[in-house]
């Protein structure tokens, strides 16, 4: 990793990683120096393969070295959707010769002709070597589009050069999952929930209302068909709620004309409303009265505190965009959280990071890519109840809730099913070993 002229080799929280660092210690928002990483065998969150498939119908091309391709091959052969999925090579003459132009869109047009049955849209996934090489990506593009006139060509990436730095390789899938969308005339009575990789729960707060209101509401993890998936281009209002799928809901608004909000995903009550009520504003419908939502979260919180008891509890990133929300939701009720595995916190964090590190300055926080943590994982069994795989394989605990992404729970509803896993996990134990290895939890749900 290169570093600047007399830069330390490493940082005091460095030497922490294995054994936690306080967060009253830890600095907002990355605790720990990023470089070389470690991948640790839980394999449960989604990558790019799995998002694109939500696409009905459409047809995935990774245009690679054959390194690279290996992951993406296995993801596919993993989920069962070889058949939506092909690549192209990319080798050593490819750069040196300069032809690398004509090799993606010659092998583009090659697979397209031998499909048994033509896609209604291409994802083509170029690499960092297209960047490195100056591809001209617009020609390519402009020239597929010309060739397959009744194909939707939507341009996706596996380039690890742009993680650090502008949209994130997850920011910008979640956004090109709706590139293809067609504009048309917008209904007044249609919503659609973008961004997430599992459908919202119907008995959510955010369902609950706009389903009571009368709008139709559309996801892509609900649509079967291209023409379902293009009817989301008929939307008013696009509601995002994962911190990723933000800047996707930003272009829609700018490309189709919907407004976009954005009502980030929280697990404190008086951050709930406010986001609903801010719903309820931009729709102009009446917000519901939420005492009884809150006297049941009250009651779950005193019922599963009852069952725990002084139970360590570990909370991982995996499982929900905020662990430090759920952190503070559950300590402020008296639970044993110990830890926080997490590599970075999102800005919907500030706030918690602070009250945190204000009234409970003991709570560990642990890395999960830092090397070192490759050694971290405790050897023998432990009590620990987890919340998250990753938390569960650090704690090496078969008491944990095996979610991952939020599960499409938001509102109050998260925060009562979140008990009740938790609830479920201490007294049904799972084999976390073989759980926590499946790669892409859930996701045969998008095919």
């Amino acid at each position: 990793m290169l570093r600047r002229p007399g830069e330390p080799l490493s940082a005091p929280a460095d030497d922490r990683a294995e054994r936690g660092l306080p967060i009253g210690e830890a600095a907002y928002p990355v605790p720990f120096r990023q470089g070389l990483e470690y991948a640790s065998p839980v394999r449960g969150t989604w990558n790019i393969v799995h998002t694109g498939m939500l696409i009905p119908g459409a047809h995935e091309i990774y245009v690679c070295a054959a390194g690279c391709l290996r992951g993406v091959v296995l993801t596919a052969a993993e989920m069962g959707a070889q058949e939506r999925f092909s690549t192209v090579a990319v080798r050593e003459h490819d750069l040196l010769d300069g032809d690398m132009e004509e090799l993606v869109i010659e092998g583009v047009s090659d697979i397209i002709e031998k499909l048994p049955k033509r896609p209604p849209a291409v994802l083509v996934y170029t690499s960092c070597v297209h960047h490195f090489t100056g591809c001209d990506l617009d020609m390519i593009y402009r020239r597929l589009r010309e060739r397959y006139p009744d194909i939707d060509f939507t341009d996706c990436y596996m380039n690890p050069i742009m993680r650090k730095s502008g949209l994130t390789p997850d920011q910008l899938m979640r956004a090109r999952l709706y590139a293809g969308l067609h504009a048309r005339p917008i209904r007044s009575d249609v919503v659609s929930i973008i961004g997430n990789d599992f459908p919202t729960d119907e008995d959510s707060d955010l369902m609950e209302i706009l389903r009571g209101a009368g709008f139709t509401v559309r996801e892509i993890n609900s649509c079967r068909t291209y023409e379902e998936y293009q009817e989301m281009a008929e939307s008013a209002y696009y509601i995002s709620y994962y911190p990723s799928a933000a800047a996707g809901g930003k272009i829609l608004e700018e490309r189709l004309g919907g407004r976009h909000l954005y009502l980030p995903y929280s697990l404190d009550p008086d951050e709930i409303e406010a986001n609903l009520g801010k719903l309820c504003e931009a729709l102009g419908i009446a917000c519901p009265d939420f005492a009884e939502k809150r006297a049941a979260v009250k009651e779950a919180l005193a019922k599963t505190l009852e069952l725990v008891g002084d139970t360590p509890i570990a909370i991982d990133y995996t499982y929900c965009p905020r662990p430090l929300s759920l952190a503070r939701l559950l300590l402020d009720a008296g639970f044993a959280v110990e830890r926080v595995y997490a590599d970075s916190f999102t800005g919907e964090e500030k706030e918690d990071f602070a009250y945190l590190k204000a009234h409970y300055p003991q709570l560990l926080l642990f890395p999960t890519i830092h090397p070192k943590m490759r050694w971290s994982a405790q050897r023998e069994p432990s009590n620990t109840l987890a919340v998250g795989q990753k938390a569960a394989y650090f704690t090496n605990t078969d008491r944990f809730v095996n979610i991952v992404e939020g599960g499409g729970m938001i509102g109050y509803e998260a925060i009562l099913r979140t008990l009740e896993l938790m609830r479920d996990a201490y007294l049904q134990p799972k084999d976390m070993r073989s759980l926590v290895q499946i790669k892409g939890w859930g996701c045969e749900g998008c095919l």
